[in-house]
């Protein structure tokens, strides 16, 4: 399992970032100065974290980065923090795309000033980035069905969605659905659209278990916006009932937050896929680094566990390892979720 984000990238020879293969320099002139890191939003525990790992991995890479700014779920908003940040002489910028078809017109406008962007999270649909930082989000969904097909042998299951706009979202739900299709014929899956909104997430949720209580399973695509809504929805229904008791509804959540782990400990839950906040900021930062210094990458195998692939897009993309954490290995130090403060 990979450990926690702790090693300098800078410890190691950056003609790629870490360890990642390299095509060599680019045409551009290496150039220095300030990083600007935009944040999608900060409601989630997820980004909460995602904020607080940013300072100190900037200071481990020896980036100077200026304090995030919060985008607070709004495309539009995103778009003026770019200019603005571009505005204030950023030299390279670190994106976690709200929306990844609205972030082209941000990306186009960092591409006409000559600065280097890497997203983080969210892969851009389109537009130039000189990598994104993310995780397989198709096998986000693709390890949710299978923990719940392996322990729920047949009967209703329910997806909460996040927002179909992100590529996040649609790839959780097309890995989620796929895998249930062909692997596990007698689930039937309700989805619920929830946008990544908590209140949505209560709200439709508690309506579907009013009208379906053989519910038998729940896979939540956010754990930082959608745990503590589903448990209480449960709850509020006489519904929530512990791992191994009668009635218990199997629940697999995705992000790795300290909660999510909690709730494992606990049996609310049975599992997580741990998306790794902390190796984000820190590659996000060591790619834009690299950019800045006008280097490129390419496709392959890296040092630190993970694989870059060419997106149908053309975007490079490193693929950063996200383990399903049950009770058997929650309280594993090297996950994120424990070693948080």
């Amino acid at each position: 399992m990979r450990a926690t984000a702790a090693a300098a990238c800078g410890a190691l020879a950056l003609t790629a970032c870490a360890g990642t293969k390299s095509e060599g320099s680019s045409s551009a002139p290496g150039r220095s100065g300030t990083v600007a890191v935009i944040l999608p939003q900060l409601i989630s525990p997820f980004w909460q974290s995602y904020n607080d790992y940013v300072p100190k991995m900037a200071k481990a890479e020896h980036v100077d980065a200026l304090p995030t700014v919060n985008s607070n779920s709004d495309s539009l908003q995103q778009y003026t923090d770019i200019l603005n940040e571009l505005n204030r002489g950023a030299k390279g910028l670190v994106i976690a795309p709200v929306d990844s078809s609205a972030i082209e017109a941000g990306l186009d406008q960092a591409r006409r000033k000559g600065v280097p962007v890497v997203a983080v999270d969210v892969a851009p649909d389109k537009g130039r980035v000189a990598m994104t930082v993310r995780a397989d989000n198709v096998a986000y969904g693709e390890k949710a069905c299978d923990y719940l097909g392996q322990h729920v042998p047949s009967g209703k299951i329910v997806q909460i969605e996040g927002d179909l706009n992100s590529v996040n979202g649609r790839d959780r739900s097309e890995g989620f659905r796929s895998c249930v299709e062909k692997k596990y014929p007698k689930l039937e899956v309700l989805d619920v659209p929830a946008k990544w909104e908590s209140d949505t997430a209560a709200a439709k949720l508690g309506t579907l278990l009013g009208a379906n209580p053989d519910i038998k399973g729940i896979y939540l695509q956010a754990g930082g916006v959608y745990l503590l809504p589903t448990l209480q929805t449960l709850k509020s229904q006489n519904m929530l009932k512990p791992a191994g008791r009668p009635g218990h509804i199997v629940i697999v959540s995705n992000d790795g937050i300290p909660l999510e782990l909690g709730a494992i400990r606990k049996g609310e839950i049975d599992a997580t896929v741990s998306q790794p906040t902390d190796a984000y900021a820190k590659y996000g930062l060591c790619y834009i680094k690299a950019a800045m210094e006008g280097k490129t990458f390419r496709p392959g195998r890296t040092d630190h566990g993970s694989t870059i692939v060419r997106l149908p897009s053309g975007i490079l993309e490193d693929q950063l390892p996200a383990p399903l954490v049950t009770r058997r290995n929650v309280d594993d130090p090297h996950l994120w979720g424990n070693a948080f403060p």
